[in-house]
């Protein structure tokens, strides 16, 4: 079985447009200093949103196992 092992963000990637963030169920994101910062990991339920929706693949699931 699957498990998150962390969401990350690239920040050099990311241009703070905050698509991810909308998309986000759970409100797992947020924007600080103009870049998408991770503030509720516990809350995440792995959808995916944020990583499908991200136009410039600054996000990502990381899964173990």
């Amino acid at each position: 079985m699957k498990t998150l092992e962390k969401l990350n963000v690239e920040e050099n990637l990311c241009k703070g447009c905050g698509i991810c963030v909308a998309f986000c169920p759970k409100n797992v994101l947020e924007i600080k200093s103009g870049k998408v910062h991770i503030k509720n990991l516990e809350d995440c339920i792995e959808c995916g949103l944020c990583e499908l929706r991200c136009p410039d693949y600054a996000i990502y699931l990381v899964f173990r196992g």
